[in-house]
């Protein structure tokens, strides 16, 4: 069984900053890498950042220069990984649910892998 818990969410002005971290609790040997999506009110869920097990990292255009996405290898092990999403410069239209997710492989690797998600945490920025 996977746990994953988001925490760090809250209220900024427009211009601050908020840094989210997720637990990933569970068996996760080899992960495919971890990543971090939104929703906003009456909107689709988007992704937001990926980062694989070797660090690589994608953005979305949207905070490309904003947000980073960084692990901690350094306490990461097969039972317990920390995802984290620095977030400067925070606009209004920032303003969502942030969902963490943790990838594992399936049987058929991680082409297809297993996915799990937090429950999520808000993020409000305010004008």
């Amino acid at each position: 069984q996977v746990h994953v818990v988001e925490s760090g969410g809250g209220s900024v002005q427009a211009g601050g900053s908020l840094k989210l971290s997720c637990v990933v609790d569970g068996y996760i040997f080899k992960s495919c890498g971890m990543g971090w999506y939104r929703q906003a009110p009456g909107k689709d869920r988007e992704f937001i950042s990926f980062i694989k097990s070797d660090d690589t990292t994608t953005y979305a255009d949207s905070v490309k220069g904003r947000f980073s996405i960084s692990q901690d290898n350094a306490k990461n092990t097969d039972y317990l990984r920390t995802l984290y999403l620095d977030m400067k410069n925070l606009k209004t239209e920032d303003t969502a649910v942030y969902y963490c997710l943790a990838e594992r492989p399936s049987p058929m690797g991680c082409d297809t892998p297993l996915k799990y998600w937090g429950q999520g945490t808000q993020v409000t920025v305010s004008s």
